[in-house]
């Protein structure tokens, strides 16, 4: 992509200080986000991925947690040198975030319309007449039926999946440039979920918002995505459009999380199965010396023992390892801990 991106996040690091010791959260994540552009980010639980969306939008709380380097320039202005009066300005105006549990982030005792008013209000500058008639228009817009009814109804008298579907009206009832998306649809069940799926990619089309969908599964990532960052122990340790990181993964990590997946295709009557990553995430109080995923890596090589950094391999690709999966044997695996069996 030519243009000029919407979203340049460099070397963006967060820590957080614990009576246990410094936990190395975010370890200098770097990407670029464009106009209309869909980016997933993947890994398992644990490697900064939420972190490291909470940064960018002024929401890790200090202490314990600080933002210790980096910037995030939104249209060019670095979002971690504005004041909290600034950042809140631009928090649901023009960057919005949909967060994983819809029944922990909506406020129980006050109602939807409400809650979805409220951002109207303050970033629109409407009447809370106005803001009652737009939160019907946003709950119809995100198909959510017997709308005029249910915009004056409490979370608690919701489904799961509408409380989800009342949190992206609510993320979307300013029309904000980028949406960031934290695991929207953990929670709920396969059939929910992909009626959230289609509509995000509707409203996608329709608004022409950049999006940053946060998630474990690479199966969502596959419909939805057009480029994958995949992110372990705080570090992305690779970048890829997302059909080529599927046709053709270059990191062991990657590799992994790719064998872990149920397939379709699968032939079970030739003893095929899902191939667990052996071993267990570092602690990121401790973290190893060299790359963070050689305890557990097959090809790791004696170079290891020296972290490599996020290289640009091929136009569009990006990988942070010393080894070339495709043309080096494996060596023989790291037995998994005892944790772990």
């Amino acid at each position: 992509m030519n243009e000029a991106p919407i979203v340049e996040v460099r070397d963006l690091t967060t820590r957080f200080y614990t009576e246990g010791g410094t936990v190395f959260a975010v370890n200098g994540v770097s990407y670029d986000l464009h106009e209309g552009e869909t980016l997933g980010i993947v890994g398992e639980s644990g490697s900064g991925k939420s972190v490291h969306a909470l940064s960018i939008m002024g929401l890790i709380s200090c202490p314990p947690g600080e933002v210790v380097g980096g910037t995030v320039r939104f249209r060019g202005r670095d979002l971690l040198g504005l004041s909290h009066g600034q950042m809140r300005r631009i928090r649901g105006r023009e960057i919005a975030m949909i967060f994983q549990d819809p029944a922990t982030s909506l406020n129980p005792v006050l109602t939807i319309g409400r809650q979805i008013g409220e951002a109207l209000v303050l970033h629109m500058g409407i009447s809370p007449r106005q803001a009652h008639d737009r939160a019907v228009a946003l709950l119809e817009m995100v198909g959510i039926p017997q709308a005029a009814e249910r915009v004056n109804a409490y979370p608690f008298q919701l489904s799961g999946g509408m409380r989800q579907r009342a949190m992206i009206a609510m993320a979307l009832s300013c029309a904000p440039q980028v949406l960031i998306a934290d695991e929207p649809t953990t929670a709920l069940d396969v059939t929910i979920q992909a009626q959230i799926l289609d509509l995000v990619r509707r409203l996608r089309d329709k608004l022409g918002m950049a999006i940053i969908w946060i998630t474990h599964d690479l199966g969502i990532v596959a419909g939805l995505a057009e480029r994958v960052l995949v992110m372990y122990a705080g570090f992305v340790v690779e970048d890829a459009p997302v059909k080529d990181l599927y046709a053709d993964p270059r990191h062991p990590y990657t590799l992994g999380l790719l064998a872990s997946l149920p397939r379709m295709d699968a032939a079970r009557d030739q003893g095929e199965h899902l191939r667990p990553i052996g071993g267990q995430p570092p602690d990121l109080i401790g973290l190893p010396q060299g790359c963070p995923f050689q305890p557990r890596c097959p090809y790791r090589i004696e170079r290891c023992a020296e972290n490599p950094a996020l290289t640009e391999i091929a136009p569009e690709r990006r990988l942070a390892c010393w080894v070339d999966v495709r043309s080096t044997s494996p060596i023989q695996a790291a037995a998994p801990s005892e944790a772990a069996r």
